[in-house]
């Protein structure tokens, strides 16, 4: 079973400082559970979990859905579907 993973490094570090991994199946109650400021970020990025869900459902991508770069906090931020 798929699980989306929400990755997130400081800049320069090959060690995660956080990882989230949600399994599939319940995606979408458990992305409510994500912490808020983590939420946050990645709504001020533009992602939309909601869009994440839909991508789930169709089945059709595994791995890196995307990549986000904050320069100002050095911060690098991955969410993929493994």
């Amino acid at each position: 079973m798929p699980s989306v993973k929400i990755t997130t490094y400081k800049a320069g570090e090959i060690k995660p400082e956080v990882t989230i991994s949600i399994p599939s199946k319940v995606f979408k109650i458990a992305k409510k559970l994500i912490p808020n400021s983590l939420y946050k970020d990645l709504e001020k990025e533009g992602v939309d979990l909601s869009g994440i869900e839909e991508l789930i459902g169709s089945g059709e991508s595994l791995g890196v859905i995307l990549e986000v770069e904050d320069h100002r906090k050095n911060e690098k931020t991955v969410i993929s579907i493994e």
